[in-house]
């Protein structure tokens, strides 16, 4: 019952999408030869284009198939879906452009194409956006469902169980733990139906439609007979590997030609994501410059005049990937501040301060010249604070994971900063911050430190 539900769900799917290609087609059309976007060169008949459907539907019903848009996607994310639709759009239009170029007799207008390419993805897109959200509300209702069996024990179970009942929108509803923990009578409120042997007569008593298979690391040499016993079963099986203790940094799965490559540690700035970052960096720290112009001329005059020359500091740092790179600040410190001490942190007394040097510390002037950083490309607006690379060498020994904030470019402001965690605090804290912003990167995240930085302003500046 529920393979024929979900069946007819995509069918209708299907046929919406292609409903809404040829709908955008035709509207792209009457939008830019029947308005105010119209040329005075003349109209082209509205059947070329009627005809053109006739090879625009086909290649789109095979490429939105291809790029697995109609299988179940109950816990795949909606980012992953929009991409999915955007780039086979935009692999649609390009190829239907590179057509009409060899193929003389079919030439359209390239404002037609562009308002399709906007129409079409942007439909598309919408029309998943209303079924994800009718199938949550139906779910939620208790339809639709899928009824799951879980097998495992220890953590990794236990996280299976907390992210079904976390997520009642994907209608995964958990039947039973089978588990070979006997002190367990329920794992996380799932009722333990009884040990690994008892696979098939669980299933032979209560209608189960997956099986998720979670065997800790100390259990993986019953893997083969689980999966054995799964052999008569018709039921879907996912097997969950235990690698809980190895997934660091925006963990994922790969498809390598039917093999799957599991990434442990991956960048979450790459593709679209690290350009969008960089041309919001481009514009801001630009825009900044040009504004604060007359006010970085005054900071540097005032420098020149009560403390002379250098007016700049200019210090290695330790950005992404461990690229080393020259960070400038407006020089608060005497020129032999580090004779005798080498590279060490500020505090709240430094004597080493020059009378100026305070003011701008207390006021975060000093840090404005990093914005020529940031639009260099050495660093980012936001992200983990640069170290300089003597004191990592001691970090990265002391404390595990250090090297993992690396994984970003560095930046004017961070997390950490706008808590309070800066100059002479917790080293663990700070880490934690930045581990934190790594793994749940945004451009909105950005957006709110940076508000969060002028609001608040950067704490413990000394």
């Amino acid at each position: 019952m529920l393979k024929r539900y979900s069946e007819a769900l995509i069918g209708v799917l299907f046929g919406v999408d292609l409903l809404l290609v040829g709908a955008s087609w035709l509207a792209a059309y009457g939008l830019r030869l029947h308005t105010v976007f119209a040329t005075p060169q003349g109209v082209p008949p509205l059947r070329d284009y009627v005809l053109a459907l006739g090879a625009i539907l086909p290649l789109f019903a095979w490429l939105l198939r291809s790029r697995g848009l109609y299988s179940e996607r109950r816990i795949a994310s909606l980012s992953g879906e929009v991409a999915a639709i955007w780039s086979t759009v935009s692999f649609a239009v390009l190829l239907l452009t590179a057509l009409t170029f060899f193929v003389r007799s079919a030439e359209y207008s390239r404002g037609v194409v562009l308002a399709f390419w906007l129409l079409c993805g942007g439909s598309l897109t919408g029309l998943r956006l209303c079924a994800r959200g009718f199938l949550r509300s139906v779910r939620r209702r208790g339809h639709n469902l899928r009824h799951v069996l879980v097998v495992g024990a220890g953590r990794l179970a236990e996280e299976v169980v907390d992210r079904i009942h976390s997520h009642a929108e994907v209608g995964l509803r958990i039947r039973g733990v089978l588990t070979d923990d006997r002190s367990v009578r329920h794992l996380r409120g799932a009722p333990v139906r009884g040990g690994y042997g008892d696979l098939k007569a669980v299933l032979a008593e209560a209608p189960v439609d997956q099986v998720l298979v979670a065997l800790p690391r100390e259990d993986a040499d019953q893997l083969e007979k689980v999966l054995r016993d799964l052999d008569d079963a018709s039921v879907r099986v996912s097997l969950v590997p235990d690698l809980l203790a190895f997934m660091t940094l925006r963990s994922s799965v790969e498809d390598f030609d039917g093999l799957p490559v599991i990434s442990l540690r991956e960048s979450p700035l790459v593709g679209w994501a690290a350009l969008e970052k960089r041309l919001f960096d481009l514009l801001v720290s630009g825009g900044a410059l040009l504004l604060l112009s007359p006010l970085l001329a005054a900071v540097a005059l005032a420098l020149r005049l009560a403390c002379g020359r250098p007016v700049f500091y200019v210090q290695r740092r330790m950005g992404l990937d461990g690229r080393v790179f020259r960070m400038f600040k407006f020089r608060t410190m005497r020129p032999d501040a580090e004779a005798g001490t080498g590279p060490v942190w500020s505090r709240s007394d430094d004597a080493r301060r020059t009378p100026l040097g305070r003011l701008l510390r207390r006021t975060n002037l000093d840090e404005l010249p990093q914005l020529w950083n940031v639009l260099r490309g050495d660093m980012s607006l936001v992200g983990p604070r640069p170290e300089r690379p003597e004191l990592i060498e001691r970090f990265r020994r002391e404390i595990p994971g250090y090297m993992l904030r690396h994984q970003v470019k560095s930046g004017v402001t961070g997390w950490a900063q706008v808590h309070g965690w800066r100059g002479n605090t917790s080293l663990h804290e700070r880490i934690e911050h930045d581990l934190y912003y790594v793994q749940n990167w945004s451009l909105e995240l950005d957006l709110r430190i940076l508000l969060m930085t002028l609001w608040r302003g950067f704490r413990n500046a000394y």
